[in-house]
């Protein structure tokens, strides 16, 4: 079963239980329509998602939780997310991390890959993209910390 693309498919989505092995992905993102989207199309990927609507929230995970991928919203041109980024990078180069943007700024792009990003992504985002990219940029889950 390909995952759904459109945004009202996604939310109908069942949530998985959390198997033995399953990855684990943070996702950060202040819109609350983006967040239930990319949530539900991280669960139908088969990864565990700790969601958060805010970058302090984020950060807090990311002192105590293992996370196999990271996908942070770019936030303003100010580029809010980038402390996600940071830290996420310092915990653990080996998990990806994965910026999406609603507005596409080249000195934001440049940024995040130079402080380690694994991937800039212009929203809106389909779940095949998604998916392709997590399967390009996957580690083992045993190199989470």
């Amino acid at each position: 079963m390909e995952p759904k693309d459109s945004l009202q498919e996604a939310r109908a989505l069942p949530v998985f239980p959390r198997k033995m092995h399953q990855r684990r992905a943070l996702l950060v993102n202040e819109d609350a329509e983006a967040l239930r989207f990319y949530c539900a199309t991280l669960q139908n990927w088969g990864y565990q998602v700790r969601a958060c609507q805010c970058y302090e929230e984020a950060l807090c995970c990311l002192g105590s939780e293992g996370f196999d991928v990271v996908l942070v919203s770019q936030g303003s041109r100010n580029f809010e997310g980038r402390c996600v980024l940071e830290r996420a990078v310092s915990a653990n180069r080996r998990v990806p991390v994965l910026v999406t943007a609603r507005c596409l700024d080249t000195a934001c792009y440049l940024e995040a890959m130079q402080l380690g990003a694994a991937d800039y992504l212009a929203e809106p985002v389909t779940s095949s993209i998604i998916g392709q990219v997590l399967k390009a940029h996957q580690t083992p889950p045993s190199m989470a910390l």
